[in-house]
């Protein structure tokens, strides 16, 4: 026993170490055991370990140096000459692994085919490496200009020098970084998409330049598309401030359009203030003189169209789930878009174009003289105006043709110019069911060209036809951020996607860092959860 502790076992003192070429059937599928196979074609081992560089000038630098080791003297800085070799060894190392089997010919004196990619480029060897032939043998400029390196289009070499480049033109275009790249003397096989490629790859260029995503249009929700009565489906949305005077004192005033989603009807009620309490009075004389509602549809915040910033903030004071309890009593459904999706209310966001168009010229005959009185006037005014403005312009040219259908011609079941009743009457049409019986054959009326003539006309996508690629979780977005520069646009993480019913993502949730000072003065990144639309995001 002690002799064994003292010389070790037996098989370590024989001449040949005998080892079991089988492998356990333990270790198959052991994620620890690292399995060679040697099937795979041997790449150059240089070229392996540059994948871990990610800057050309730092990576010459290393080479230079071990090219110094070399020669047993690494001390002081690496000179421009040293760079230019290194760049040499690299380059050759890159086009014998793109390019061994043209290497091969010309080496020994042959052209290549003429069906061959690089036959109009006129290739040649130069000292080992494959340089561009072309007209300009006897022009004194350099070597480099005259006959520049042939590179591949894939590579970690064409990747950092092309980076190198890049970053050397300020993260310019495609033109001047192809520029840059010849004026080095580098020709990069297919260039033009190559660099595209990179740019469209480069964080910064994203970040200054991107474009931000889209998504192919929606369909049309089936309350815009159905007929149903008045106001049944609305969609709300505020503007302003008006000012007013009683007495010396100037107030603020809002106006709050009401439009119905399918008969394009608009009503305005005028709010004294921003509050929730205001916002509920409006409310409540709409549906006093409407009749029930169905949904209220609404933005969110910000996303009024025309709101100032003092807008915006009382906006953002108001007390939704108030609002919602009020509506659900009154067995209204009461829903909002995503933040920052204007876009998506914009059949109510273009009525209040068109009331602003209005009121300018309504509002300019009572300057300096307007109270509350006068303006809750001009906005009755310009809802009958802009409730009498034809939905098509099909028959507008058409002497023959029928009148313009307008959202009057249902509210009011006439036009707005008071004409005699045509045709005959008798004492039996004063009767109650003759009476209802005509409005609603007048009604039907309007439904029938409502879907013949208006219906047809919103069919169209206006923009957005092409369909993108769908915003996945874990993306990477920049968010957009219309009050802040774009370099300061913040980062986010995409947590969940929305799918609608057609299979697209339009709508997104994410996860923005927020960065706050301790009470030590240290940084603190805490994470905040935001809706936005895939408009608002630069993937």
């Amino acid at each position: 026993m002690t002799s064994d502790w003292l010389k070790g076992p037996k098989f370590l003192w024989e001449q040949e170490i005998v080892t079991n070429p089988t492998i356990s059937e333990l270790l198959i599928g052991d994620p620890e055991v690292k399995v060679l196979k040697t099937d795979v074609v041997q790449k150059d081992d240089l070229l392996i370990r540059l994948a871990r560089f990610s800057d050309w000038v730092t990576c010459l630098n290393v080479i230079a140096r071990i090219r110094r080791l070399a020669h047993g003297d690494i001390s002081g800085p690496v000179t421009v000459e040293e760079r230019k070799k290194a760049a040499l060894v690299l380059i050759k190392a890159a086009q014998k692994e793109a390019f061994g089997e043209e290497l091969k010919l010309l080496s020994q004196s042959q052209k290549l085919r003429r069906t061959h990619k690089m036959y109009e480029l006129d290739p040649f060897l130069e000292y080992g490496v494959l340089r561009v032939g072309g007209r300009l043998r006897r022009s004194s400029a350099s070597l480099e200009f005259k006959h520049p390196i042939i590179l591949p289009k894939e590579g970690i070499v064409t990747h950092l020098i092309l980076d190198h480049c890049h970053k050397r033109t300020q993260h310019q275009g495609r033109g001047q970084t192809l520029n840059d790249l010849r004026a080095n003397g580098y020709w990069i096989m297919g260039a033009s998409k190559v660099v595209a490629k990179h740019i469209r790859s480069c964080v910064t260029c994203r970040r200054v330049r991107g474009r931000p995503e889209g998504q192919r249009m929606a369909d049309l929700p089936v309350d815009r598309i159905e007929p149903s009565p008045p106001f049944s489906y609305t969609g709300i949305d505020c503007f302003g401030p008006f000012y007013t005077k009683q007495g010396r004192k100037e107030y603020k005033r809002y106006g709050l359009l009401l439009t119905c989603l399918s008969s394009r009807a608009i009503h305005i009620e005028m709010l004294e203030d921003m509050t929730t309490d205001a916002f509920l009075n409006a409310l409540r004389c709409f549906i006093a003189i409407r009749g029930t509602v169905r949904q209220i549809r609404s933005d969110q915040g910000t996303n009024f169209v025309g709101a100032k910033s003092e807008l915006g903030k009382c906006l953002m004071e108001l007390d939704k789930e108030r609002i919602a309890t009020y509506l659900a009593r009154k067995e209204c459904d009461f829903l909002m878009n995503v933040p920052e999706a204007s876009h998506m209310g914009g059949i109510w966001e273009r009525q209040i174009r068109t009331t602003r168009s209005v009121l300018s010229s309504v509002l300019a005959q009572a300057t300096g003289r307007l109270d509350d009185s006068s303006l809750r006037t001009s906005f009755y005014e310009a809802m009958a105006i802009v409730n009498s403005r034809p939905l098509t312009t099909d028959t507008l040219t058409d002497p023959k043709g029928a009148e313009p259908l307008t959202p009057n011609h249902l509210l009011t079941i006439k036009s707005t110019i008071p004409l005699p009743p045509p045709g005959k009457f008798v004492q039996e049409d004063l009767y109650a069911r003759k009476r209802w019986r005509k409005v609603q054959y007048l009604s039907e009326q309007f439904w029938n060209r409502w879907r013949r003539e208006y219906l047809t006309s919103i069919s169209l996508r206006q923009q957005w036809h092409t369909t993108r690629r769908n915003v996945q979780v874990g993306d990477v977005v920049i968010v957009n951020d219309e009050n802040t520069p774009r370099n300061e646009w913040p980062l986010a993480r995409v947590v969940e996607a929305q799918e609608d019913d057609d299979g697209f993502v339009r709508k997104v949730k994410i996860q923005v860092g927020q960065n706050k000072l301790g009470p030590k003065g240290e940084r603190l990144t805490q994470p905040s959860f935001l809706e936005r639309p895939v408009q608002k995001l630069v993937v």
